[in-house]
């Protein structure tokens, strides 16, 4: 199976269109949050739908910048992740949206206590299955996708402690824009494609009951 993630649309999903050939086969599409600018159900959904358009199958977290209502409206749509865990084509698939604490009180941040239970309550749902793939908006803390200018690590705490506690395989993030890159904690690749409109996309390919995972740009 192959999986095609980015995040951080912020209403600007223009890259779609540059996007034919990696388009062309994946069996689904995660978005890792942040589909709006501070906007509601109804942003969210033009989001969807262009995504929906090069890919039938979508799962999408709310990011920390899409309004609460953005939670029941994915989950309404039969594509919610935030808490809630699927098992598709042999890949376990959990995750946490929103982000952890920040100086700007944007809509949907959680304590880190909130954020470890919120994985937790996706996790038990596919626990039994391997692989596992976590996607979480906010990066967990002190990697090379969690560092704004000057280099300060302001990712979850919580996140990093449940990747060392499950070991997912792969854990897709974002949140932090100047921080795309990948890295590594234990046998757990963290990857951050950075904002959709910077041409960042992660190709996620599950196979023999292995996932490979590696960060692309357009």
């Amino acid at each position: 199976m192959k999986i095609i993630s980015f995040g951080d649309v912020h209403m600007a999903p223009r890259n779609l269109d540059r996007m034919g050939e990696v388009m062309r086969d994946p069996e689904l599409v995660l978005v890792s949050g942040d589909l709006t600018n501070f906007g509601g159900a109804e942003d969210a959904r033009k989001v969807i739908a262009d995504v929906r358009r090069a890919c039938a199958s979508v799962l999408a977290l709310p990011g920390n910048l899409d309004r609460r209502e953005v939670i029941p409206f994915l989950e309404a749509e039969g594509v919610a992740l935030h808490g809630q865990g699927l098992v598709i084509g042999g890949v376990a698939i959990f995750g946490c949206g929103g982000s952890n604490i920040t100086p700007f009180g944007t809509p949907i941040e959680l304590s880190e206590d909130e954020i470890y239970a919120t994985l937790r309550a996706g996790y038990q749902a596919v626990r039994e299955v391997r692989p596992l793939l976590m996607i979480c908006h906010t990066p967990p803390f002190d990697t090379k996708c969690d560092r704004i200018l000057g280099g300060k690590p302001v990712g979850s705490t919580a996140a990093r402690q449940f990747i060392e506690e499950v070991k997912p395989e792969v854990c897709i993030s974002g949140h932090i824009h100047e921080s795309a890159g990948v890295d590594e904690i234990g046998p757990t690749k963290i990857l951050n494609a950075g904002p959709f409109k910077g041409g960042g996309y992660i190709v996620v390919v599950a196979e023999g009951g292995r996932l490979e995972a590696r960060l692309e740009f357009l």
